[in-house]
Order: C-alpha cells, then structure tokens, then sequence
C-alpha cells in the first residue's frame, strides 16, 4: 500500500499515521506493535529466514553493466532497467552521491555515465550533459579512485600507467614480508585475488559497440602526467610511490616461472573459497573480478567455475517491471538475527512457530568445520561462527555471530546450548590484543598498508571497531558473563577509551556515532555498568542533545568526515530505534525525550511493514561505500517500540537482554 495514502486514510488503524485512539496512547502503541509484527511475519520465507534488499550506491549497477560489455554478453532488456535507475539516482547536482541525498561523488558519477552509455544513452541527452558537466567541474575522469581507474584501462579509457603495479606474484609473497594477502582485510582479499590476475595480464574488455568516455576527461586520458597519489599525505605514501616507479621498470623482468606460479596460486586462492553460486567472499566486487579474471585466463564458456561464478552474480539481481539495480551482497543471516529479536520483543513466544523456524535456520548455518582465513592470525581456535551471508564458510564476522548468539541464548531452547558454546569460545578467542574485535579477523591492522597508492579508498584493513567490540561484549555478557569475565573487562576497557569527547561512540557498520553509542549502551546494560556513571550519562546527554524537533534522530554519510561530523538533514525511523534503544539502555524509560521519540516512530508513515525510509543509514566501507538495509526499516522501529511498551508495563528501568 501506498504510504501517503495510508496518512490520508481516515479508517486506517491506530498508529500508522499517528492517530491516537480514544483508548490513549498505550493502545495505539500496542496496536501499532501488533500491526507491524503481524506484518513482519509475513515476510518470513518459508524456511524459517528473512532477507531484504540491500541497496548501495550507482557502482554496483553499473559495473553490472560494464561487465556484460567487457564479456560481450549484453542483455539489453536488463541493461535498460538498470539504467532506469541509475537516472533515478541521479542527484541535483548532475551527478551520482554514494548514499541518498548525498554530495557529488567523482568515481561514482563516472561509472554511472559510463554505463548509461554503454546502455544507449545518447551523451547529448539532458541529463547525460548534466553529469558530464558535473564531472569535468570536478576535476574530470583523471581524479577518480583507483578501482575506477582500473575499470577504465580494461576499457582502454585510461593508460595501465593511471593505477598502480600490482604483479600477481604478490599472491607469492611470504607471510614475513611487509605486504601479504592475510594482512588486508577480507573484502580485500577476494576482491585483490582476482584482480590481479587482471592487473597482470592486462585483458581488453570487448566493448562491441565501441562506447568510449573521452569527453569526461579534462587533460586527454594518455597525456595525464600524474595519475597516482599518496593516499594519506606521510612520507611513508611518498616513499611507497617511489617504490611504485622501480616495481614498474622491473615488472617486465620477472621470471615467467614465477608469474605462471603467481597466476596459478590466485586462481587456487579463487577456487577454495568460490562458495558455489554464494559467490567469492559473498561480494559483488569479488564476483564480477572473478569472472573477468577466469575470462581473461581463457576458461572456456562451459566451464563449469565460470558459469557458477556468473550465476552468483545473478542472484544479487533485484528486478521488477520498471526497473533494476543489482546487490552488493546478501543479507539473511543478519536480517534474521536482528527480525527475530524484534519478534520476540513484540510478544512472538520463544516457542512460536516463527521464532522456532528462524531459530533453527540459524542454527543449520553455524560454521563448525571450516577454518577460515581468520586462522592465520587464530591458528589454534576452532572455527563456530556465523557469516552474513546464506553461504560463505571462510569468512564468518563475530557481529553476525554475536547477533545470532543472542537472538539463540533468548530462544532459551536447550538444543542450541552446544553451539552457543563454540560460539562464545570462537568470539573470545578472536579478541584483538588491545582488547576490542574486528569483523573478520584478529589484529588486522597493519597500518603502514594504508599508505601504498592501491589503498586511496582508506577500506584495506578490518581494524577493532567500538560497535562490533560492543557487539561481542553484548553477547558474552549475555550468554555467561562469570566464564567470559576476562574477555568481557577487556572489551570494556576498549570502549572507555574510544569514547568520543563529546560523549558518543562511533559507528563503524552503521550511521554513525547514534549506531555506535546504541551499540555501547546496549553492551553497557548488558555488562551491568553502572548507568549513572558519567561516561554512560555523557552518552545519554549527547544523544538528547541530537533529538531533532519532531522528536525523531537521523545523522548523514556525511558525519565520517571531520568537516561535516554534525549533518543530519532529517531524522529515520531506524536512527531514531537505536537512539531509543540506547536511551531505554541507559534506564530512561520515562523521559521527555523517549516519550518524543516514540511519538516519531507513531506518527512515521509505513509501507506494509515498514516504515518509509529512503536514506542510507549503514556503511560498507566509511567515506567510500554505503549501504541502505531494507529491513532496518522494519526491525529496528518495531524492535523499539516493543521494548518501550514493555519496560513501562513492567515498571522495569533496565533492559534483560544484550541488544
């Protein structure tokens, strides 16, 4: 149903346009509640799970569509709907935003244009003259970043010599030496593997209808002197661009031996972690370079790891009538975590057929057998987390693991106790030395990596961050916080120390400090802290102070830059949950500011089960990739309001469980 004519609809129920009934507020909470869990439910697939869209910004679409033309494998009814949306995507200032209602973005306002051409865009069409203006104020084509930059020279749009040397023997390096696979994060990795295979050999996309973009470049593409940078301004960048220089004038001396080996130990890394049609570490990036990569080793069209890796990428296709858009990644297992948590906060009993289902699908995806390439830095921890995604066994995060644990332990179903147990055991043994957790591995944080020039994105490493550390001090706490007391102190004393001045909690996986300070709170609560210590109401204090005038919370993309660490141009309704959540955390039930709050989130227009949203208010990589979840905006609001009903029918100041 239309959201606006749910708000115009006089019969419509209680609470979906904010009108109180003549039982008062409580009701029209309750009925609210009601409403959106029996809508939620709906929505679980018969197997138990839940998984909604996940959106990211105009270079997953678009790159969809450049692979097709780099294959030659056009599907132009596809191709068109894509490009139905990225013209929708298209900002106010001609070019794309990496999240909605964002600022012009240089590498992603290129792709998009170039796609749109690729799919038949004439360049002399309105809003094709638009972005390209936009992009040549910009500074032109030659300022992109270096991803955009490779997939220009496989289309022979810019030299080889506008990205940096990145031979395949890297896939030969030992572990001792300063660069090494297992030292970058797990997005790096698989997305590196491949594409070095594609930076060796230096392929040419078959382009067939011959679609260049010549005119987004101010200087000519060939005749920029400078393409690469120093990411970061030290002189470490300085000297890793020197070192730059001689890798190129050496390159063409390495022994052919040790380049065959090179390709050979890349397609291998490839292969042992395909995860079938689930896809090379679950991620569009890594998947399409994937395929371009085996194409470019000449695997025939029937080879059985090409078609399966083609398949993969397919099944991140979001299609309808109109219009398409294509995925980064899939998002079940968090989606279910977190949507079954809500359910039981709305009153699903613990046995209830549909927390019981979701339960056990769960459980079916606890990775028990294979050890990942966490285990280079844990080569003696068993393997007993979960992934994000419906399959990807060597890459389990300990967020994914920590949110499923809890939504199990609170199931309080017996059956599940031996795998909450390899659970706890594999999140307390992937603890950082300095006491917080990363997402995919332990003690990732070699930060001299982040000035060669490949890293100009700033996303190589999966440091420690303060929500996932939260996240996993939240679980232990939970699930037996006298065994776990060490791990759980250090995790503590980890957020002590990265609390913001100004009383928040940054948000590394989520928009931004109010998902980072929700997160600690809930941990706090969780851990027993005291909540009238001043650490705990100088959080509370700062998200009062970030209350907007129609009661809701909202921050923009725009606050992982220091310049702009305050915008919020509108307040969402998950915001505004994780800023309710952490309040109630904190024991202010009965506040002036919760009460707001919750009025927010009752007069917020809905779709079905979920409240409207159009803003992103998640990160993949912060400054550089952003994510919208679709069931944020169903979940999280509706996990908020339950708890605020509950502890108030309670009269209860504190919260039971870790989230």
């Amino acid at each position: 149903m239309n959201a606006a004519r749910q708000i115009q609809d006089p019969d419509n129920v209680a609470g979906i346009s904010g009108a109180v009934p003549e039982d008062g507020a409580d009701a029209s909470i309750r009925a609210l509640i009601d409403e959106a869990r029996e809508g939620l439910s709906a929505l679980q697939r018969d197997d138990g799970h839940w998984v909604f869209e996940l959106e990211a910004d105009a270079t997953i679409p678009a790159e969809y569509i450049m692979l097709e033309h780099f294959l030659d494998e056009i599907d132009d009814a596809l191709d068109a709907k894509l490009a139905v949306y990225l013209r929708e995507k298209q900002g106010a200032h001609g070019g794309w935003p990496l999240f909605h209602d964002g600022d012009f973005n240089i590498s992603a306002s290129v792709k998009a244009y170039y796609a749109l051409k690729l799919a038949g865009d004439p360049a002399d069409a309105p809003h094709m003259m638009r972005a390209r203006d936009a992009i040549l104020a910009h500074g032109g084509a030659e300022t992109c970043n270096v991803f955009t930059r490779i997939a220009l020279a496989l289309f022979e749009q810019a030299p080889w010599r506008a990205v940096p040397v990145m031979p395949v023997e890297i896939m030969l390096l030992p572990r001792w030496f300063p660069f090494h696979m297992s030292k970058v994060s797990y997005w790096s990795r698989t997305v590196i593997a491949p594409l070095l295979i594609l930076m060796t050999l230096k392929p040419r996309a078959r382009n067939p209808r011959g679609v260049g973009i010549a005119e987004l470049f101010v200087t000519p593409a060939n005749s920029v002197r400078r393409y690469l940078s120093n990411p970061t301004g030290s002189p470490w960048g300085e000297l890793c661009l020197v070192f730059d220089k001689v890798l190129r004038v050496v390159e063409g001396h390495f022994p052919k031996k040790a380049r065959q080996h090179g390709l050979k130990a890349a397609v291998g890394f490839i292969k042992k972690r395909m995860n079938g049609e689930d896809g090379l570490g679950g991620i569009f990036p890594a998947m399409a370079n994937t395929v371009m990569a085996f194409d470019a080793l000449g695997f025939d069209k029937d080879d059985p790891d090409l078609i399966i890796a083609k398949n993969a990428l397919r099944k991140l296709l979001v299609i309808d009538d109109e219009r398409a858009y294509c995925q980064p990644c899939l998002s079940p297992v968090w989606d279910t975590s977190l949507a079954v948590q809500a359910m039981m906060e709305a009153g699903a009993a613990r046995d209830d057929g549909s927390v019981a289902e979701a339960a056990d699908w769960m459980a079916e995806r606890q990775i028990l057998d294979t050890v990942g390439d966490w285990a280079a830095a844990r080569p003696n921890l068993r393997p007993g987390g979960w992934a994000f995604e419906y399959k990807n066994d060597h890459y389990p995060d300990v967020d994914d693991t920590a949110a499923v644990a809890i939504a199990l332990d609170r199931t309080g179903n017996p059956k599940f106790q031996e795998g909450l147990d390899r659970a706890v055991e594999w999140v307390v043994g992937m603890q950082g030395k300095d006491g917080g957790w990363g997402s995919f591995d332990a003690d990732n944080t070699y930060e001299y990596l982040n000035h060669i020039p490949f890293a100009d994105h700033g996303a190589l490493l999966d440091g420690p961050t303060e929500d996932v550390t939260a996240r996993c001090v939240s679980m232990l706490a939970q699930l037996d916080s006298a065994k776990c007391k060490d791990a759980i102190e250090r995790g503590l004393a980890y957020l002590a120390r990265t609390q913001q001045p100004d009383g928040s909690w940054y948000g590394r996986w989520g928009t931004n400090y109010i998902y980072g300070t929700w997160s600690v709170l809930s941990a706090y609560n969780a851990a027993s802290v005291d909540m009238s210590s001043a650490p705990v109401r100088k959080a509370v204090q700062w998200l009062e102070s970030r209350q907007r005038p129609d009661g809701g919370w909202g921050e923009d993309g725009a606050t992982y830059w220091t310049e702009t660490k305050d915008v919020a141009k509108t307040s969402t309704p998950s915001q505004t949950a994780w800023a309710l959540l952490a309040l109630m955390a904190a024991g202010d039930v009965e506040s002036e500011t919760v009460r707001r709050g919750v009025e927010y989130l009752l007069e917020a227009p809905r779709d079905g089960a979920q409240w409207v949203e159009p803003s992103f208010t998640a990160v993949g990589f912060p400054r550089v990739f952003y994510l919208r979840y679709h069931g944020y905006s169903a979940y999280f609001p509706l996990w908020a309001l339950a708890r605020y009903d509950n502890l108030r029918n309670s009269n209860a100041t504190s919260v039971q469980f870790g989230m």
